[in-house]
């Protein structure tokens, strides 16, 4: 007598195992956009407190570039936010009276949201 899988039982397994795959994937799917979106919108209200806070030691006037975030007397951040983080770019303006940062998914499968924050910390999400 052989000892070992028919193949009608290794199909049958093979089948199971893909169903399982196709009603988790999903679902993690989600999960890590869900959280690529909670960093974006953590990254956008780092950068406005640092504006308010820069602001708030200079008189009313907002920071005109990521420098002045970076290297002024006390370093506002400790690293730039701009460019591509947790599957958003990040892109600000900065003038000496606002400031507007706005946080875009680089693909629909890393958000699906678009997230924009103006001086005074007000953020929406379109």
């Amino acid at each position: 007598m052989k000892k070992g899988f028919t193949l009608v039982e290794i199909m049958i397994v093979v089948a199971i195992i893909a169903l399982l795959a196709a009603l988790v994937l999903p679902g993690l799917l989600r999960a890590r956009i869900n959280a690529n979106e909670a960093a974006a919108q953590a990254n956008l209200k780092t950068i406005a407190t640092a504006c308010e806070s820069y602001a708030s030691a200079n008189n009313g006037m907002y920071p005109t570039s990521w420098g002045d975030l970076l290297n002024g007397t006390a370093p506002y951040l400790n690293k730039n936010l701009s460019g591509t983080h947790q599957g958003y770019n990040i892109n600000c303006t900065f003038t000496n009276t606002s400031y507007t940062c706005t946080a875009k998914p680089v693909s629909s499968t890393t958000g699906t949201k678009n997230f924009t924050i103006k001086t005074g910390g007000n953020l929406t999400s379109s």
